[in-house]
């Protein structure tokens, strides 16, 4: 049981890491091994490209910048395109700039392992 004062401080945030018993007993347990190989490999995806198939259809594409827990996406120099199958029209692409995709919107991702750095001199 939680008194009110604990209510209202994990309200206002003032709790960040709170948990119920409930919670703890649902906590994935995972290899440490296991953790940093999944941090290599999303560093390594780092600055590529990636085409993001979306729930509703569009398909962005752009620069991989960076995830979170919850699985949400952030493109960089991102660019939407439209399904026609969905919309009934083919467009040309929206240039959106820096973009959130929400985790449970993407359908699908893909990577270019063929993008080339580039020489800066």
């Amino acid at each position: 049981m939680h008194t009110k004062s604990t209510e209202s401080a994990k309200e206002n945030g003032h709790l960040s890491s709170y948990k119920s018993k409930n919670e703890s007993e649902y906590a994935p347990v995972r290899d440490p091994q296991q953790i940093a190989a999944s941090k290599s490999k999303l560093q390594s995806w780092i600055n590529k490209h990636m085409k993001i198939e979306m729930t509703d259809g569009r398909v962005l594409i752009g620069m991989f910048l960076c995830t979170d827990r919850d699985g949400n996406v952030i493109l960089g120099s991102c660019s939407e395109y439209l399904n026609p199958e969905v919309c009934g029209f083919s467009d040309e692409p929206r240039l959106l700039g820096l973009v959130m995709v929400p985790g449970r919107h993407i359908v699908t991702i893909h990577f270019d392992y063929q993008t080339q750095e580039k020489d800066v001199t």
